[in-house]
């Protein structure tokens, strides 16, 4: 290839047309494996964000499954609570009831 800049002889412009050639399918491999990627880096992504959406709803999840199981063992609480003042006020009456008799 001359570096005078211009085209001399017809296997100097064939040489150059080759050369020209070579490098569009040289691009056009670089293109199609950045295609390629950017399709394999689209389908990550959309794995990443179905994956990050499906954390979170198992978080979530756990939240609520953790409240209402603290809820059920207040209510629990409370209940037992009840009916321990129930059975002390049973009680309390049954002695006074007895004590009654004793008069």
């Amino acid at each position: 290839v001359a570096a005078t800049g211009s085209i001399g002889t017809v296997t100097i412009a064939t040489a150059m047309i080759a050369t020209v050639q070579t490098s569009i399918t040289n691009v056009s491999t670089a293109l199609s494996k950045l295609g390629t990627g950017s399709r394999s880096l689209a389908g990550h992504m959309t794995f990443v964000n179905n994956l990050q959406d499906t954390l979170y709803a198992g978080i979530g999840n756990l939240v609520d499954a953790d409240l209402a199981k603290e809820s059920a063992r207040l209510q629990a609480l409370q209940t037992k609570q009840q009916l321990g003042i129930q059975a002390l006020a049973i009680a309390n009456s049954s002695a006074s009831s007895l004590l009654g008799l004793f008069r």
